[in-house]
């Protein structure tokens, strides 16, 4: 019997850029999937790819990587979709492009109703522009979502996350967990994960859900 979680959405948002969002995505899907549930991947703002079948396509990625998304269509997980690293908000303005927020919060209710949980992937950190006056917090909070951080393991860290989980208290909003990801290419020693962990920890009240190292492409 398939498992249902009505309404579920989760927001994988990051401390920064290139912090192991997708990554966390991808395990949050494959969790899911593996279990019974019908998880969705959602990018409503891809930037620095040519479009969602391209090579560094974190939809591509994501769909190469789930057994059940095999034979499916990763463009169905992107709304906007620009070819320069950048910030949504810049990169559509440089290719013309309006990024519209209640296009993405229509396609957010459309899959949640099919769906569950939606797992949807945000862009750099809370306060990147995703329009000229919204920013990934405020996506976060129109959804609805329950945000899931993800964080480096290593040096900086602990002031990073603890910012991230001021700045969604500010407006609100509890964070469901917290995730350290060590994807460099030298580990990060692991006294110094335990005392980032402890830090942010005391910190924050909110206990840290695991630590995930470097996978293989």
């Amino acid at each position: 019997m398939e498992n249902k979680m009505t309404s579920i959405k989760l927001f994988v948002a990051g401390t920064d850029t290139g912090v192991g969002k997708t990554v966390l995505s991808l395990l949050l899907m494959q969790f899911f999937s593996e279990r019974g549930f019908s998880p969705f991947y959602l990018k409503p703002a891809q930037t620095g790819c040519r479009d969602p079948y391209a090579q560094d396509s974190d939809a591509r990625f994501i769909y190469g990587h789930v057994k059940a998304l095999a034979g499916q269509d990763p463009g169905d997980s992107v709304i906007y979709c620009m070819k320069t690293p950048k910030a949504p908000y810049f990169a559509a303005r440089d290719e013309a492009m309006e990024i519209d927020f209640a296009k993405i919060q229509a396609v957010v209710e459309g899959k949640s109703a099919v769906y569950s949980p939606l797992i949807i992937e945000g862009a750099g950190g809370l306060f990147v522009p995703v329009t000229e006056k919204l920013m990934v917090i405020d996506m976060i909070q129109m959804t609805g979502a329950k945000p899931i951080i993800a964080a480096r393991a290593g040096l900086g860290t602990i002031n990073h996350t603890l910012l991230t989980v001021d700045a969604l208290r500010r407006r609100g909003m509890e964070t469901a967990g917290i995730i350290l990801l060590d994807g460099g290419k030298e580990g990060t020693p692991p006294d110094m994960i335990a005392e980032n962990i402890e830090a942010i920890e005391k910190s924050s009240g909110i206990k840290v859900g695991g630590v995930i190292g470097k996978i293989d492409d």
